[in-house]
């Protein structure tokens, strides 16, 4: 592949760096460390779910509004991204691990979504077309 995987203080490419270049460098961070016999499934999903509850700590209690504004602390803002970050990580390891491919499972349940959940009859022309409706939760 001709990608290039930019590391932290150099510019990124036009796009940034690509999916399977960040995935590359963390199989190799960890193979250098001699952390492969632990990236299982099992401690790769609770990994991931230790750090999307890490996330979710930066939000706990706040209002909406409040919410609305964390990125404008910059404080606040830079532990949005770590967290971001770790769940990215920790996500990118798991699928790697259990031979996932994260952007076409990605694609495949969008498109399942759009199957599942239609437009409903002029909802596309309101800001109220499937309110009340939350395509996240699974029946």
């Amino acid at each position: 592949m001709n990608e290039r995987v930019t590391r932290p203080g150099e510019p990124a490419g036009p796009t940034g760096p690509t999916l399977e270049a960040l995935r590359q460098r963390l199989a190799d961070f960890a193979a250098a460390r001699r952390w492969e016999p632990f990236h299982t499934p099992k401690n790769l999903a609770a990994a991931l779910s230790v750090e999307a509850g890490e996330l979710l700590e930066i939000f706990q209690w706040l209002t909406p509004e409040q919410a609305a504004a964390v990125m404008s602390d910059p404080e606040r803002a830079h532990r949005v991204r770590d967290e971001v970050a770790d769940v990215l990580a920790y996500l990118v390891q798991f699928c790697t691990v259990v031979g996932v491919d994260p952007l076409e499972a990605l694609a495949a349940k969008i498109e399942r979504n759009e199957l599942r959940f239609p437009v409903p009859d002029g909802a596309a022309d309101t800001d109220q077309g499937g309110a009340g409706v939350n395509p996240d939760v699974d029946e």
